[in-house]
């Protein structure tokens, strides 16, 4: 096969850092390359360094493209050669419509060097059918889902006549059904002859797609393997990505479980925007002390709704029903009362909503429990560092220094700072939604890990996850949720896909079946109530 690309001996360092050391990178031209790491590995550097955004000059090496060295000034003298990188945080602006974010920067100009809006409206329309994209090209980005507009991206890429396309975790925020028509798309580039490059951390996604598979670790490059050798394993890969074997996915633990700790009774929240939707529909679940209670469920469903309408009644109104902790009603309205019941909530967009990414992350650990901190009315600077300290050696943060930035840090280290902040807070139940989201396996064994700690010392946590088999992993019961409702639950050691699938995919009209020792008649009154109509999650993740 033809090479497309090389990158020979990339070496790129930062103030006190040596991200990658002696990289190098080969891609045939027409197919696709996945590139493997963990977070931290020096995988996105390298990515930015092919397309421009690190300019040449910044980092020693060469990059052949096309046969000939290519010098790079910017992502527009990249993209002027045929190459377009989709970062994993999508450069979209959300008021300006699909044809407009199609076009920006590169306009589509008629008579008298002016915007020709109808025709790049048709334009943008061609390309939207290219990649399944079947939406008005006047729709406002905003009314999108991620899936959509990781189309609107590549529709983007392809106005620019691309030869190269790079996919930084193209599929990391979507579900199943959308990471599938993406990876179906991919495909069909490739049938075009566009040669991509993914960045992924789901290495079934890598085995299915890639033909060929490059390992970075510590910045330098391990392996390159040819997916149809059948030595090339998820076990390989991950036995190149951390260094070690992890002959187990999830560590073990024996559950000690003790008496109820959270209790959630007839929990209903209404839309925050539309008076009368029910988004969480008569929900009742508990979890134990040294107990992990996973809640599963589609997109839509309302799992992160319904986390985050109990702690702090952070989304919905007219919420009501009870919340006990030790049999104890308490107040969560507010966070404040929610942090005071013992309760903490670590959501699933860390960037957003987890962290302050301008600030460093000895504030960001202090951020929830400053409370602890004050003396006399002044916080204790010299106990704040030592608190973030003693969090970065035992959660195992990779920086060298708590004086760092968060937004530096990779997107595994980023979680363990979220992490961090609730358990300053001493939470008697924390609930983590998509706590392994967009991090690599050697992170995700360290989060396991964590919760395993949390439980032995008889906390309880509330796991919320896209991922079944995580669920399956690292749960001891198992909620399933469908529509607002919670439609059943299963010990772990009962639970398997199917039957979880099948509890999720639940139709409202749908008899819900008796759980925990509930009657029939009670069962059947709880699925015979009058539901609202299709839940809108537009601009909701969950």
């Amino acid at each position: 096969m033809n090479q497309i690309l090389q990158m020979r001996s990339i070496t790129k360092e930062f103030p006190g850092v040596k991200a990658l050391e002696d990289v190098t990178l080969t891609v045939g031209a027409g197919e696709i390359h996945a590139i493997c790491g963990e977070n931290g590995a020096g995988k996105s550097t390298l990515m930015k360094v092919l397309s421009g955004v690190y300019p040449h000059g910044t980092y020693k090496g060469e990059i052949i493209f096309e046969g000939e060295e290519v010098r790079f000034s910017s992502i527009n003298d990249s993209e002027a050669k045929g190459i377009v990188i989709i970062h994993q945080e999508l450069a979209l602006v959300p008021y300006l419509s699909v044809a407009e974010n199609i076009f920006l920067g590169n306009e589509v100009r008629g008579a008298g060097g002016l915007i020709d809006w109808n025709k790049a409206a048709h334009q943008a329309g061609r390309l939207m059918e290219r990649v399944g994209l079947h939406e008005n090209p006047l729709t406002p980005v905003s009314q999108l889902g991620v899936g959509k507009q990781q189309l609107i991206e590549i529709a983007k890429a392809l106005s620019k006549e691309v030869k190269l396309l790079i996919l930084d975790e193209p599929t990391a925020a979507l579900n199943d059904t959308d990471s599938e028509h993406l990876l179906d798309l991919i495909r069909q580039l490739k049938a075009d002859g566009i040669t991509s490059i993914i960045i992924s951390h789901k290495l079934n996604e890598i085995a299915e797609i890639a033909d060929n598979t490059t390992i970075i670790r510590d910045g330098r490059t391990i392996e390159t393997m040819d997916m149809s050798d059948p030595t090339a394993t998820q076990e390989r890969m991950i036995r190149g990505m951390v260094g070690r074997d992890l002959a187990h996915r999830f560590p073990e633990r024996t559950p000690e479980i003790g008496e109820p700790v959270l209790e959630v009774e007839d929990w209903t929240v209404y839309h925050p925007t539309q008076p009368g939707r029910v988004i969480i529909d008569n929900a009742s679940f508990n979890v134990r002390a040294g107990e992990v209670v996973g809640i599963a469920g589609l997109m839509g469903a309302g799992r992160t709704e319904l986390a985050m309408s109990l702690f702090g009644h952070s989304y919905g109104r007219n919420i009501t029903g009870q919340v006990k902790m030790h049999g104890q009603v308490v107040d969560t309205s507010t966070v404040a009362g929610a942090v005071n019941a013992s309760i903490a909530y670590c959501t699933e967009d860390r960037k957003r909503f987890g962290l302050n990414l301008l600030d460093d992350i000895r504030h960001n650990i202090s951020a929830a429990g400053l409370f602890k901190l004050v003396r006399g009315g002044w916080i204790n600077g010299n106990e704040e560092l030592k608190i973030a300290e003693e969090y970065r050696a035992s959660l195992n943060i990779k920086t060298p220094t708590v004086m760092a930035l968060v937004g530096k840090l990779s997107g595994g280290n980023q979680q363990k700072v979220v992490l961090s902040k609730w358990l300053y807070t001493d939470p008697e139940v924390l609930i983590l939604d998509e706590p392994t989201r967009g991090i690599d396996v050697g992170a995700k064994y360290e989060i396991y890990t964590i919760i395993n700690r949390m439980v032995a010392a008889g906390k309880a946590v509330v796991v919320i996850s896209s991922e079944l088999p995580e669920l399956l992993g690292t749960c001891d019961r198992i909620y399933t949720i469908a529509y607002g409702r919670i439609t059943g639950e299963l010990p772990v050691a009962e639970a398997t896909q199917h039957a979880l699938m099948e509890l999720m995919t639940l139709e409202r009209s749908a008899e819900l079946p008796a759980r925990n020792g509930d009657n029939l008649e009670a069962s059947r009154a709880r699925g015979g109530a009058e539901k609202p109509s299709d839940l809108d999650m537009k601009g909701l993740n969950r």
